[in-house]
Order: C-alpha cells, then sequence, then structure tokens
C-alpha cells in the first residue's frame, strides 16, 4: 500500500444519500485515479451497543451500502464493528490504529464527524492530530438537497427517515441520489391477496418502512429483471390487521395474474412461492392505506391502484 494514495472515510453511510457519496467523491480527488479510497462502515449502528433501543431505524444493509459506495467511487469498504473495545478507544488511540492499518495520507469527513469514547474526537482532533501521524483531514461542506416543495435542505440520514415517514419517497430520492431500495426476503402471508385476486410479494426485511400507503415502484427479481410494481405499506385495515408489513403485487408478463377475479393465480416462472429475494425500489406515492367495507369495493380500487401505479411507473 502507498501512504501517499490512500484516503479514508468512516461513518455510518446509512443509506448511503448524496453527501456520502460527496465525502467519497472528493477522496477519490485526492488520491487519483490510482489512489486508493476506502470507506469504513459501521455496522450496525454505534448505538445500537450503546444505549440498545435507540438506534435509528435502517435505511440499508451493509451489502446495499458496499455496492452503492463502491459505485461511488470506493475502492474497498470495510465492516466497522461497534465493539465496546472499539467504542472505548480515545480519539487518539483510535486514530492510531486507523494509521497503522490504512497508512492514509487523508481523512475526508464531513462537518459533524465525530468518533472515539464519548464522541469525544471530531474533525478539529484529527486536523491536530494529523502532523503527528502523517495524514491531513480535509473536511466536506454539507450538501444540500432541493425537494419538491422547493425547500433547499441539507442531505442527511436523519431527513431521509424523516421523509419516508411521511409517505414522500420521491424527496427521499432526490436526497439519496435514487429511489429509496427495500430488500428482503420473500415470505409467506395470509394469502387474502390470493383468494381475491390480487396475489402480492410479502417481503421480510429489516429496513425502515415508509408511511402506510399504496406507493408505485419497481420489483428487481433474482435474475436482475425490473418490473412495474404496486406497492402496500400498512396493516391491511380491511382484514382489521396489525402488523405493518410492505407487499408488492408485481406487475410481470407471464407471472401473476387475476387483477380482482380477473384470472387465475400462476406463479412467476423459474420462481418457488416463498423464499427468493426481491428488492422493490419506491417511486411515488399514490394514495394513503385505507379501511374499505368490504372485498369488493377493496378490489375495483385495487384495480384502480395498479393501473396508476403501471402509469406512473411508465412515466417516471
Amino acid at each position: 500500500m502507498t501512504s501517499a494514495r490512500t484516503a479514508i472515510t468512516i461513518g455510518n453511510f446509512d443509506g448511503v444519500h448524496i453527501g456520502h457519496v460527496a465525502l467519497v467523491r472528493r477522496a477519490r480527488e485526492l488520491v487519483g485515479a490510482s489512489g486508493r479510497v476506502v470507506a469504513l462502515a459501521f455496522d450496525p449502528h454505534p448505538a445500537s451497543r450503546l444505549k440498545p433501543g435507540s438506534e435509528p431505524e435502517r435505511l440499508s444493509s451493509f451489502a446495499q451500502r458496499e455496492v452503492w459506495l463502491r459505485a461511488a467511487g470506493a475502492d474497498s469498504v470495510e465492516r466497522l464493528e461497534p465493539t465496546p473495545g472499539l467504542l472505548g478507544l480515545s480519539p487518539e488511540a483510535f486514530v492510531r490504529a486507523k494509521v497503522e492499518k490504512y497508512a492514509p495520507s487523508w481523512f475526508v469527513e464531513g462537518a459533524d464527524f465525530h468518533f472515539g469514547k464519548g464522541r469525544a474526537g471530531n474533525v478539529r482532533t484529527l486536523a491536530e492530530l494529523g502532523p503527528r501521524f502523517g495524514f491531513a483531514c480535509d473536511v466536506v461542506a454539507p450538501v444540500e438537497a432541493a425537494l419538491t416543495d422547493c425547500l433547499l435542505i441539507r442531505a442527511s440520514s436523519t431527513l431521509v427517515r424523516w421523509l419516508l415517514s411521511q409517505g414522500r419517497v420521491r424527496d427521499a430520492a432526490i436526497v439519496l441520489g435514487r429511489p429509496y431500495e427495500l430488500a428482503g426476503t420473500v415470505v409467506q402471508g395470509d394469502r387474502r391477496g390470493r383468494e381475491i385476486g390480487v396475489p402480492t410479494a410479502n417481503l421480510a426485511t429489516d429496513q425502515m418502512l415508509p408511511a402506510d400507503g399504496v406507493y408505485a415502484g419497481v420489483g428487481v427479481l433474482p435474475d436482475g429483471r425490473e418490473v412495474p410494481a404496486a406497492v402496500n405499506v400498512g396493516s391491511r385495515p380491511t382484514f382489521n390487521g396489525h402488523s405493518r408489513r410492505l407487499e408488492a403485487y408485481l406487475l410481470i408478463e407471464g407471472g401473476w395474474r387475476g387483477a380482482c377475479g380477473g384470472g387465475p393465480w400462476a406463479p412467476i416462472p423459474g420462481l418457488p412461492e416463498y423464499g427468493w429475494p426481491l428488492r422493490v425500489r419506491m417511486q411515488s406515492w399514490i394514495r394513503e392505506d385505507l379501511r374499505f367495507e368490504g372485498v369488493k369495493p377493496l378490489c375495483e380500487q385495487m384495480a384502480r391502484d395498479i393501473e396508476r401505479c403501471r402509469q406512473a411507473v411508465t412515466m417516471a
């Protein structure tokens, strides 16, 4: 490893929004095309160790962050497990450990970066330690996002979570630089969708669900195919459900058929009923989650929702 060509950036990188991308791109500018950019991502969130239950809802898995950080320009993405030993290091000891392992010429961070026991270290600490350990600290300015309501606001994972909690998936996509994507495994539900002619994929995921409602989205199948999807997030109020879940009706040729009694159910060719990986990208809000007085009005509304979702994804 050539120390003059290495830059590291450290953080949670949850969701990998446009501010995180700016860090990686700045690191790449500093080291050049032949240099090395290393992103160190905490996983799980340190708060889950310091005060279990206080950690924010998760926007992304480590695997997703690795893909997106590499796409931004990182050569390697390494997992930082927030063990008691790591979290108990003084800022100087934390820096020394990273210098000994990576020999960086730069630490590239945002102005609000904190590290070390009790979050005692910050970018000023890095600047002070730099001459002793042979690196420079490059501080990247906050990146602002222009939302659909014309509000200009600093990009952050906290902002993304708030936007999702309001169902504002288009604005979340602006801050993320791409649609919000949930990844998980298709599991068995209560099969009500199949019974009424709208079979859905129930997604088991540990990521944050957006606000209850119906959304237009895109489903990414295991073979990489992208298909339009009508996505419902909620607790199925018409059937007195309680737990929140995400269900996606995949609009796929030769696959699931029968929107509201329009034909018999059929599985997606080449896939089992359950146990296969699915990614769902949230494109736009369609309507709030409602309780209907019976299956017939629900089916009529779902048919309208499916057509709106098809059109919305086609135009996106």
